[in-house]
């Protein structure tokens, strides 16, 4: 796992001379991502520049060092990630003059003899990639299938910044930092800014399973889709399973013991976070089949009964065998964290898990550097409670007339702003048989404040994935709200939290429940197996074979603090100072009436507006790191 970063210069805006401390300095900037070693490389002619910054996990030797070109001298490339099937890869590319056994040095090799898409077809990984081709002067970007490894691009003052985290931006002469208003209300909206777009002006997020290719003339780039979910789901549901929930079970047992033994090479120490849920669970029980000897495991609680899940990853630790690690987390050990959090999620993004998953992934580091996760269990198994909830709801208003949907929608806009609880009540009830198709239902489970909430008055947000119509092809809404989970909240929120927590401290997390053989063979369940039960049916059945059914099936416990109760605690010194009228007016972005209003009702316990607040706070944290004054631990300008 690594750092990557690098800049097209085709105009030589920038003195040539200085590419290659440009890239370095860009590459420092990334360095916790990559602590081990540092590369840069630049061919000041073509106007191309490639940094990298490297944790080494495969070949810990100089031969797996990057930026990598291949044996012919034709490619340069930088790749984060690693690529499962590498082995298969090499035997495919024999004979060949290997110079070490990373798979790196079989990812470029397999480029440059089958070409770029072809092999991104074969690869089995997560994996962000920039090469560049000396013979055509040609950029390729490309990101893994389901968005595991971030990328972000775009052209700024006339240069291609290509970059790991939009940080490693702000050291290039021709970087300026605009804010994109419109990116800032999908912020707002959802906690976090799904792809395309980035929180900067110009910066843009690659969609997963994309490729990329900038050259010549072209500066838009010409974009390719080597794997799209929303095909691949279609095309499986197309050709459903066919079978017995055992017969389901037995093929989905086959599908995660390959992923997971697939994701257990390394050559430093391996562990895996276990919650004893449904997901952590499967994988745990698939390590611990695969190998001799005790996995090592890791989780985390707290004092309040309602959000700890450490009693149960411990029963099923306990059942299998594990070699397991718990850290009970107060209150000081958030605050201890709470400083970095604007610095590591480098635009603002508000999961309010964040700050477990940062104390956690610190606790595994000081055991392990490669830890596996369930990730990807409840948005391709049916996990979330919203998925039959929502769909219930659009079929209660579906049956509604035009004329009533649009009624209800003028109501709401009449209600907006306005913080008395009745109407409050009255707006989202009304909103609740506004919408216009299901797809604008489900954005609101997944939007924390609503235009009509009054908080950001001046912003719009751009449109996005959200908005999209749902048209996939898919047997059940349910189905179909699933895969837009897939395609937005599962990249962009959850994906993108582990990414940051597990990087700042130099950690490799692999998911393989997010393995695309796994996604396909789920999207190919009919509702029948898909969304019965409660959800995960399919998966459930696969784990009773290697853990009891009474250790695991409890209701889903989301993976958050209580963070109510810390802020009217530990941390409201901190909010206090983040939320005082005279910030919020200063950066001009939310209407202090409206945030005073709530915060005050949390502070006396009247409400929990936690969930509202804290995406306000996240965001007045990072633009405070923006201006270069951050914050001590109680929030004190420093």
């Amino acid at each position: 796992m690594c750092g990557i970063v690098g800049f097209f210069d085709p105009d030589r805006r920038v003195d040539p001379a200085h590419y290659d401390d440009i890239a370095g300095a860009m590459a420092d900037r990334v360095a916790h991502r990559g602590p081990d070693d540092r590369g840069v490389w630049s061919d000041r002619e073509a106007g191309i520049a490639l940094g990298f910054r490297r944790l080494s996990i495969l070949d810990l030797s100089p031969a797996g060092a990057q930026p990598m070109a291949s044996a012919d001298g034709n490619l340069v490339m930088v790749f984060n990630g690693e690529i499962y099937n590498h082995h298969d890869l090499r035997r495919a590319l024999e004979p060949h003059p290997w110079r070490g056994h990373s798979d790196s040095e079989v990812l470029i090799e397999a480029i440059a003899r089958w070409g770029i898409a072809a092999t991104l077809a074969r690869v089995n990984g997560m994996f962000a990639i920039a090469i560049w081709d000396r013979r055509t002067r040609q950029l390729f970007l490309a990101r893994d299938r389901l968005g595991e490894k971030p990328l972000h691009y775009g052209w700024v003052g006339g240069v291609l910044l290509v970059t790991s985290e939009l940080s490693a931006c702000a050291v290039h002469p021709a970087w300026t930092g605009s804010l994109d208003r419109n990116a800032l209300a999908l912020f707002l909206a959802h906690g976090f800014v799904p792809a395309p777009w980035t929180i900067y002006e110009g910066l843009r997020k690659l969609p997963p399973g994309t490729l990329i290719e900038f050259g010549g003339t072209e500066r838009n780039g010409i974009f390719r889709s080597y794997w799209s979910a929303s095909e691949r789901a279609a095309a499986s549901a197309a050709s459903p399973f066919q079978g017995t929930i055992e017969d389901a079970a037995d093929a989905l047992q086959t599908l995660v013991d390959d992923a997971v033994s697939l994701r257990m090479e390394a050559d430093v120490p391996l562990g895996a976070f276990l919650s004893g849920g449904i997901d952590s669970s499967t994988v745990v029980a698939a390590m611990q089949a695969a190998r001799r000897g005790s996995v090592r495991s890791f989780c985390i609680g707290f004092s309040d009964d309602k959000y700890d899940e450490a009693p149960f990853a411990e029963t099923v630790a306990r059942h299998l065998g594990l070699d397991h690690t718990t850290l009970r987390v107060s209150e000081a050990e958030c605050l201890e964290v709470l400083p970095h959090v604007a610095r590591i999620y480098d635009e603002p993004f508000a999961d309010m898990s964040q700050l477990p998953t940062m104390v956690l992934c610190r606790l595994a580091r000081r055991h392990v550097t490669v830890c596996l996760s369930g990730d990807g269990g409840d948005e391709l198994f049916c996990g979330y409670r919203r998925y039959t909830a929502a769909a219930a709801a659009w079929r209660r208003v579906e049956g509604l007339p035009r004329p009533l949907r649009d009624l209800a929608g003028g109501a709401a806009r009449v209600l907006a702003g306005n913080e008395w609880r009745a109407a409050r009540r009255l707006r989202r009830l009304a909103e609740r048989h506004a919408y216009a198709g299901p797809e604008s239902l489900y954005r609101d489970y997944l939007t924390t404040w609503r235009p009509n909430d009054g908080l950001a008055p001046g912003l719009s947000r751009a449109p996005s994935q959200f908005d999209a119509p749902i048209d996939d092809g898919l047997p059940s809404l349910e189905q179909s709200f699933m895969l837009r989970d897939t395609m937005t909240y599962l990249p962009d929120d959850l994906l993108v939290k582990i990414d940051r927590a597990s990087m700042a401290c130099g950690l490799e997390v692999r998911a393989p429940l997010l393995d695309h053989r796994i996604a396909e063979f789920a999207w190919s369940l009919p509702p029948a197996l898909a969304i019965s039960e409660g959800g995960k049916r399919v998966l459930r059945e696969a784990l009773y074979r290697r853990v009891p059914r009474a250790l695991v099936d409890r209701p889903k416990q989301g993976f958050e603090p209580p963070l109510a109760r810390w802020l009217r605690g530990g941390l409201k010194d901190w909010a206090d100072d983040l939320l005082s009228p005279e910030r919020l007016r200063r950066h001009g972005i939310v209407a202090p009436s409206v945030i005073v209003q709530r915060w005050t009702a949390h502070r006396a316990g009247r409400r929990n507006w936690a969930r509202a607040i804290w995406p306000v706070l996240v965001l007045e944290a990072w633009l405070a790191e923006r201006d270069r004054t951050p914050l001590s631990r109680t929030g004190r300008a420093a």
